[in-house]
């Protein structure tokens, strides 16, 4: 393999290994192989450039090109000019998916679902960076600058990651960047002479590698030195600086880092999307008080503490829209649509957070009417939320909400007016990618039912008491409409699936409807306070009612408390109960009724295990797209491929153990040719000429020997003869009786196969061979008989004959190009 080539690998490698330090920010890591096989054919299309020769630029416009065409067939081919070709219409999706997966990274929480937009910048992103590295150390040769790329690559991983990429992927990444400059060193070596201790070649490949001398005089210039090592201080530096300075991926509504998301005045703001850190929370084997608080209402079942509202549902998640945010008025304006006449009750409550727990949103029950904190906070008047300003967040605040309890009553709900049109229009938009099946069954559902109040009452119960579903928080999060369809069809999923799909009913029957985000109550303490944990985030469904306001309904069975008014028989039409049997063709699992609270278990008991029994649950459920067969069978592939690359090096040596030994069993004659090739400078030219008779079968226990005896740390010396290079592996190896002798007599049927005018076979080679294999296993430690075994050193031979035969392959193809000579 020319230099060139071998900087070419290199530069793959080192970019695939910084790459991997983005594999914890997402699932699943298909990803990664795509990006490996574009990145791959981009390399190649550089070695052929190079091989013609194009100029320079020439060759990183051919590789550019090449990197866009296979994106445009990868993301864009639908747009592409005759599918393959970009054209504006490619152009323009590239930036759309751009932009998708931006918001896709401020949405999701890490490890983040691997959306088409997310794709597209892991994937572009691997390929910039890689044709970046290609360029500087193999086009113009000048390795160490190509270790900024890779470092940026690297820098984006950490800062994203929680608590940085991890000590494993630096390793990898650091690796991979010192290959690269290993490989760029001995080409520049060899430009000045043959390298002293490398041995000889097999096929250009050196035998072993040795002490780093030159045939002429002196070294490598100083400047090069200088320059890397100032180029190495730069990149520490960086790699200091710019994790600290990149925002975290791992925000998250209920998770621990704080992400300000709050602009200036009339600005606007947005928020993650909570599914997966919600999750995250309710699966914590231990529970952690997010806050505490007292209050002065007595019944607390209605006092859920609001995070924010999930209003806008496009189809892939529910997520907050943009809302322009103001200072924080003395008093909150009055809650949308509420009439003087609802039963309210003030209730003033005091709020203490753990020190731990920093995140943008404030938790408060809703509707709150005045909130006093300290810091820097803004209202969102929608869904009247307070956001933390220029980095404010939660961590240890104290703060006073005065809020209201609405009680309406089943009537007034039941003979609610129309909602205002806007409003409506707004609240009951669904995508067009909502399967039918979702209103078929919210129709099936609420058949029956003449007011959207009953309608709704009819979905709560249907999810909560009569339809057979399971709450199980190890299914996935899911939120778009395909995963919202199968947990209609799979019944079984946590808070997340119950609430998003309760909304997206309710809104294809005309029911405005949102989800909100927060905390159950919580438990009460001995001193009266309450204590709230990570396991009771909770989300819940919010329709409005005009008159009433957004109201809250608790379809998710054995969570929260379900609200008076969704049970009490204060029915304003006896022919419309409210409630629904199950649909036809289901059986119905039996549900366990609400208890006298409402049917919560009080988290004070939940996390002491206090409670009966969760109805049963499964470990697997319905994700929001589900792979197809391909990906299936790329994903079992690639596992297999990952499990088997680490025994490649024990395989490849017992095949190879097996061949040598086999031939010195059987003399075979016609496997002398291969196992004569690197016993030396001298040795190995006599043994090629001579090694078709039948004196070959000392060639191959010979050549295992020498590796036998490389696996356990014994560097061959092709310097020496057979005769010192076996006394050199006895007197290293600490071989003796039997071992030693052996040892010595394959040497000298080696040195006669070799110089003798009428060679003879020897007989016993092989069992000589793995005495001495025993031997040098008997002197060995635990570790280096472990290495021997699973990663032998000799097993680069097999990398050696890889590379010398794709260098042939390359010379042929040269060959093959009219008015080019075979590559010296």
């Amino acid at each position: 393999m020319s230099g060139r080539a071998r900087l070419a690998v290199c530069a793959l490698v080192a970019t695939l290994g910084a790459a991997c330090a983005l594999l914890p920010l997402v699932e699943p890591i298909g990803w990664m192989f795509q990006a490996a096989l574009l990145l791959g054919l981009v390399t190649t299309v550089g070695a052929l450039a190079r091989r013609v020769p194009l100029a320079r630029p020439l060759t990183v416009a051919a590789q550019a090109l090449t990197g866009l065409v296979l994106l445009t067939l990868m993301f864009a081919r639908g747009q592409a000019v005759a599918g393959l070709l970009p054209g504006p219409d490619a152009f323009r999706e590239f930036g759309q998916l751009l932009q998708e997966g931006a918001d896709d990274v401020g949405r999701y929480a890490i490890p983040a679902p691997v959306t088409t937009g997310i794709r597209l910048l892991l994937v572009g992103g691997v390929l910039l960076i890689g044709l970046i590295v290609d360029a500087l150390a193999v086009t113009y040769r000048s390795a160490a600058p190509a270790g900024l790329p890779l470092l940026a690559l690297y820098s984006v991983a950490a800062g994203l990651s929680k608590g940085g990429a991890g000590w494993l992927w630096f390793l990898v990444a650091a690796a991979g960047y010192l290959l690269l400059l290993l490989a760029e060193g001995r080409d520049r070596l060899s430009q000045w002479g043959r390298v002293f201790g490398g041995g000889p070649t097999t096929e250009g490949r050196p035998y072993a590698s040795g002490s780093a001398g030159f045939a002429a005089a002196g070294g490598p210039a100083p400047a090069p030195v200088r320059t890397g090592r100032r180029i190495g201080a730069l990149a520490l530096g960086i790699a200091l600086v710019v994790p600290a300075a990149l925002p975290t991926l791992g925000g998250g509504l209920l998770d621990m880092s704080g992400r300000g998301r709050a602009g200036a005045d009339g600005g606007t703001i947005s928020a993650v999307n909570p599914l997966v850190s919600l999750q995250n929370s309710l699966n914590q084997p231990e529970d952690q008080e997010v806050l505490n608080y007292r209050t002065t209402t007595p019944d607390t079942r209605d006092l859920y503490l609001r995070i924010v509202a999930l209003d806008q549902f496009d189809g892939a998640a529910w997520k907050p829209s943009q809302r322009t945010v103001v200072d924080v008025p003395d008093r909150l304006p009055d809650p949308p649509g509420l009439a003087p006449d609802v039963d309210t009750t003030a209730v003033n409550t005091s709020v203490s957070t753990a020190k731990w727990y920093a995140q943008n949103w404030l938790p408060m029950p809703y509707p709150a009417s005045r909130v006093g904190i300290p810091g820097r906070w803004r209202f969102e008047p929608e869904g009247r939320t307070l956001v933390g300003d220029r980095g404010q967040n939660t961590r240890g605040v104290r703060y006073e909400v005065e809020s209201l309890i609405v009680r309406p009553t089943a009537r007034q709900l039941a003979e609610a007016p129309p909602p205002r049109r806007a409003l409506r229009r707004e609240y009951t938009r669904v995508p067009d990618s909502l399967p039918p099946v979702v209103q078929r069954t919210a129709q099936q559902v609420t058949r029956g039912a003449r007011s959207a109040y009953a309608k709704a009452v009819r979905l709560q119960d249907w999810f909560a008491l009569n339809g057979g579903f399971t709450y199980n928080t190890e299914v996935r999060a899911g939120s778009g409409t395909q995963a919202i369809a199968r947990f209609l069809e799979q019944k079984e999923g946590f808070c997340v699936h119950f609430s998003f799909s309760m909304a997206a009913m309710a809104r294809t029957l005309g029911i405005p409807a949102r989800v909100a985000v927060g905390f159950t109550p919580g438990g009460k303490r001995a001193d009266g306070s309450y204590s709230v944990g990570l396991k009771d985030a909770h989300a819940w469904p919010e329709l409005y009612f005009e008159g009433v306001g957004w109201t809250r309904f608790e379809p998710t069975p054995s969570r929260g408390s379900v609200p008076d008014y969704t049970i009490s028989t204060d029915a304003p039409d006896e022919d419309d109960p409210g409630r629904a049997e199950p649909l036809p063709g289901r059986t119905a699992a039996p549900r366990p009724e609400p208890s006298a609270d409402g049917g919560s278990c009080p988290p004070d008991q939940r996390r002491v295990a206090e409670c009966g029994a969760l109805p049963p649950q499964s470990g697997g459920g319905p994700a929001d797209d589900g792979p197809t067969p391909g990906t299936v069978a790329a994903g079992v592939l690639a596992a297999l491929l990952v499990l088997l690359l680490p025994a490649v090096p024990l395989l490849w040596r017992i095949r190879a153990r097996a061949r040598r030994l086999g031939a010195a069993r059987g003399f075979g004659a016609g496997r002398g040719s291969g196992a004569a090739r690197g016993l030396g400078a001298g040795p190995g030219r006599a043994g090629r000429a001579r090694s078709r008779g039948p004196a070959a079968g000392a060639l191959g226990p010979w050549r295992e020997l020498v590796d036998s005896g490389w696996d356990y740390g014994i560097v061959p010396d092709d310097a020496l003869t057979p005769r010192k290079a076996a006394a050199r592996i006895v007197r290293i190896g600490e071989l003796t009786g039997p071992a030693a002798e052996a040892a010595h007599r394959v040497a000298g049927s080696v040195e006669q196969a070799l110089y003798a005018p009428h060679p003879q076979a020897t007989p016993g080679l092989a069992d000589d061979v793995q005495r001495v294999r025993a031997g040098l296993r008997d002197a060995a430690s635990w570790r280096q008989r472990l290495r021997a075994v699973l990663a032998p050193r000799s097993a680069v031979r097999l990398l050696w004959t890889v590379s010398a035969r794709a260098s042939a392959a390359l010379d042929r193809l040269r060959t093959a190009i009219p008015g080019r000579s075979p590559a010296r």
